[in-house]
């Protein structure tokens, strides 16, 4: 009877990785870390798309006496996209600017993610705004394989 009760703890155990990357466009890069955030950078800056902020997450892991992979944060944004969608749902606002996540892993494979406009279309409810969500998925198709490769 203990098994059966605890079973649907586990199984939610097991599944939470699957769970945190919902919502998650991840794609490979051909180059480093930094590397595919000065690509990633560049790219945004041709389409003269602002550049808000870089977390270095591996710095600030060691100014705490604690040991990261690189990994890398960059945040951006075009008010002319997102905007329209935070009139839709203010909440979107929680998802925006964007964020592109760089990191290398323990194989020494780099990976870049960012969260997929159509993703959190659903989550704030966005129901009204399907051609600023196709052009914005098309872009950071685009942009972000121009970083990667």
């Amino acid at each position: 009877m203990k098994i059966i009760r605890t079973l649907p703890l586990l199984l939610l155990f097991f599944s939470m990785p699957l769970i945190a990357a919902e919502g998650l466009i991840t794609k490979a890069s051909d180059n480093s870390v930094d590397e595919t955030i000065a690509k990633m950078k560049a790219a945004l800056a041709s389409k003269g798309i602002k550049v808000m902020a870089e977390i270095d997450h591996q710095a600030n892991a060691v100014s705490v006496d604690k040991k990261m992979g690189k990994t890398k944060l960059l945040i951006f944004g075009n008010p002319m996209l997102g905007t329209p969608l935070m009139q839709s749902s203010i909440t979107t606002a929680i998802d925006l600017p964007m964020k592109l996540l760089v990191w290398r892993d323990a194989d020494g494979k780099v990976w870049l993610a960012y969260n997929d406009p159509q993703y959190f279309a659903k989550r704030h409810e966005i129901k009204d705004r399907e051609e600023v969500l196709k052009k914005m998925t098309g872009a950071l198709n685009m942009l972000t394989d121009k970083a990667a490769h």
